[in-house]
């Protein structure tokens, strides 16, 4: 059994869906970051980030529980324990590597930043923000769009990539980081698409707060 620590945002949303897709079993433990309980010492001791999502797997070769914090690593764990959605050849596997961390770096602050600045009082310092962090986000869109003009998904054909599952928690917040995503038809698609899949549903539908 995986229990997974986390909260409704979009890196919590990325380790539900990649879970739901992969069949393992698992269940939630809520860690409210309204209420801080991120800082908690039980919660630290296996996140020493402070941040949400983290995991603690039972269910292991040689019998020891094994904590991963940050949703990326939690992605390549989960995926090189089932052999799921992480291709086993080198060259497509490094295009999944490739894409997942394009999002660790870039498509995931940047829009963060839209929503810390949006909720900043009117004046100078949000006007900057927005502008600066808006402007990136939007380019990453971009960059996105073209990766799949003519692709069903990002790093891989056939079906999606722990990369896939990765960008799709965050552009289910596009409305809130003032994304028009008619304005990125192929990134229209593909979320289309994800968003069609049963298990990437049940892994919105399931409480994360």
């Amino acid at each position: 059994m995986i229990t997974l620590h986390t909260y409704n945002t979009p890196n919590g949303r990325k380790i539900s869906v990649a879970l739901e897709e992969m069949g393992l079993p698992y269940e939630v433990h809520v860690i409210d970051i309204t209420k801080n309980e991120q800082f908690d010492p039980a919660f630290l001791a296996i996140a020493p980030n402070n941040k949400i999502p983290a995991i603690v797997d039972t269910d292991t070769a040689d019998g020891q529980p094994i904590s991963v914090f940050e949703s990326g690593a939690i992605l390549l764990y989960l995926a090189e324990k089932t052999g799921k959605f992480l291709p086993k050849e080198l060259r497509a596997r490094t295009a999944v590597y490739e894409w997942l961390m394009w999002q660790m770096a870039g498509f995931g602050p940047m829009p963060g930043q839209v929503h810390f600045f949006l909720g900043q009082p009117e004046g100078p310092a949000r006007d900057f923000g927005l502008g600066r962090y808006g402007k990136e986000t939007r380019r990453l869109y971009g960059v996105m769009d073209k990766q799949l003009n003519g692709r069903d998904f990002l790093a891989t054909t056939g079906e999606p990539s722990i990369a896939d599952f990765a960008v799709l928690g965050w552009v289910w917040r596009h409305e809130r980081h003032q994304i028009d995503l008619a304005d990125f038809p192929a990134v229209a698609d593909w979320y289309a698409r994800m968003m069609a899949r049963p298990a990437v549903a049940r892994g919105f539908a399931v409480a994360l707060s």
